[in-house]
């Protein structure tokens, strides 16, 4: 399996399909680069090149003991872009992985990006603070270690109902949808699991949101229940300057999944705005 191995001896699982145009992608918990199959495979078809990685401790990437935070998913990504050499870069993160992304213009600029996508992103902070007051209470996040910790395969199979939205009226989500949920999570371990969701929920990026001074869009389901959107989306497109909003009526966490062809002609539309911005970048 390709992979690349980080300056702390990590071993990161990667993808690499397609020429022109680099495209990567930064999955969110507890999943792996598989997440983003629906998007790269309509990218590529579409001409570009797509980078997708599994973060230290999820799918076949290693399972460490150190680094389970954002400065790690952070500089991991950034061992994968240098060592591939890419340049001219759309970082694409969808949940935990829009932590990654931010964290990774935070800590290394926009050198080697020409664009960025948050994607149901968790940044600028989830956790209910004197200084973020609309954010959750420390024990829902308490509440999701203990219940992980008790019964992971349950827990997975419980968490991807509310992930795809599958618990609201109407909701069309199949077995096969749900089942590769669970799938992807149980190839995480269970300490990296563990350790993400205060990574996740306790990391405040409003100060790496202020560094984005490349195009960046912003998109989130309106009925997202992992991560609200009035929280997470709302704020950080207050925080980037000049950020694209798209907002999806009815659509749950996972809607790379649920809205897929819609998500990819909003991605596709996004990355094809000022083309040759990318290509001269590249």
């Amino acid at each position: 399996m390709p992979s690349i191995t980080t300056k702390d001896g990590i071993q990161i699982y990667y993808k690499d399909w397609g020429k022109g145009p680099v495209v990567t992608f930064s999955h969110g918990w507890p999943l792996n680069a598989d997440a983003w199959d629906g998007q790269m495979l309509f990218l590529v078809h579409h001409g570009f090149r797509v980078v997708a990685h599994d973060r230290r401790g999820h799918g076949r990437s290693t399972q460490t003991s150190f680094g389970n935070d954002m400065n790690g998913y952070a500089d991991d990504l950034a061992a994968v872009i240098e060592a591939l050499d890419l340049k001219g870069v759309a970082l694409v993160g969808h949940s935990t992985g829009g932590g990654e992304v931010a964290r990774y213009i935070g800590r290394y600029g926009t050198k080697r990006v020409a664009k960025a996508v948050l994607i149901a992103a968790v940044p600028p902070l989830m956790l209910k603070t004197a200084a973020n007051p609309e954010g959750l209470p420390i024990e829902v996040f308490d509440k999701i270690r203990a219940d992980l910790i008790k019964d992971p395969a349950q827990f997975y199979k419980d968490l991807a109902i509310l992930f795809y939205g599958a618990n609201r009226p109407g909701a069309k989500v199949s077995q096969g949808t749900l089942d590769q949920f669970w799938l992807w999570s149980m190839q995480a371990g269970l300490l990296n699991a563990y350790e993400s969701i205060k990574a996740f929920s306790e990391t405040d990026q409003t100060e790496d949101l202020k560094k984005f001074d490349v195009p960046t869009l912003v998109l989130h389901g309106e009925d997202d229940q992992i991560v609200p959107v009035k929280d997470s989306a709302k704020k950080s497109a207050k925080l980037i300057k000049g950020a694209k909003e798209i907002y999806y009526p009815g659509a749950p966490h996972g809607l790379t999944a649920t809205h897929k062809d819609q998500v990819n002609a909003d991605l596709l539309e996004f990355l094809e705005q000022d083309q040759e911005r990318l290509t001269r970048a590249a």
